[in-house]
């Protein structure tokens, strides 16, 4: 089977907007950023959102490609611990978030450029809020890097 090839995205200094992937769960974290649009709830567009069933099935080399291929920052979000669609997905997540970060540390990599949240299909505003605090933290980091 034939490896796609990927294009590895270079930004010049007057590319400040940052470039966000959020893994969401098709369950409760996808519903809650579509209710944020239907709702005409505002956001940066920062934000990519790749939809996967769980946030338990995303894995460490998911995110490091991701930040390694142009990606600034990187949210995985999932359903709250008592309502996880696949029972224990969410703690599954949680948990692969705190080795990554780790790993990230390992390869010199600033870990609050990794977060993790727990937003339902009814917290539409959360969602918004998550994606404007996280893209000012990471134009923060941003300014820092560069200068």
């Amino acid at each position: 089977m034939a490896k796609a090839k990927r294009k590895k995205v270079t930004k010049t200094k007057k590319d400040i907007e940052p470039r966000i992937i959020t893994f969401a769960c098709n369950w409760c974290s996808y519903a809650g950023a579509d209710l944020a649009g239907v709702s005409r709830m505002q956001y940066p567009p920062t934000s990519r959102i790749i939809r996967v069933m769980c946030s338990g099935r995303i894995i460490p080399t998911f995110i490091l490609d991701a930040l390694t291929n142009g990606a600034d920052g990187v949210i995985v979000s999932g359903c709250h611990f008592e309502d996880c669609h696949y029972i224990s997905g969410s703690k599954k997540a949680e948990k692969m978030i705190e080795s990554t970060k780790k790993l990230m540390h390992l390869l010199g990599m600033d870990e609050r450029r990794l977060r993790f949240e727990l937003i339902s299909a009814a917290e539409g505003a959360k969602f918004a809020a998550v994606a404007k605090e996280f893209t000012e933290e990471i134009k923060n980091l941003m300014k820092k890097k560069h200068g």
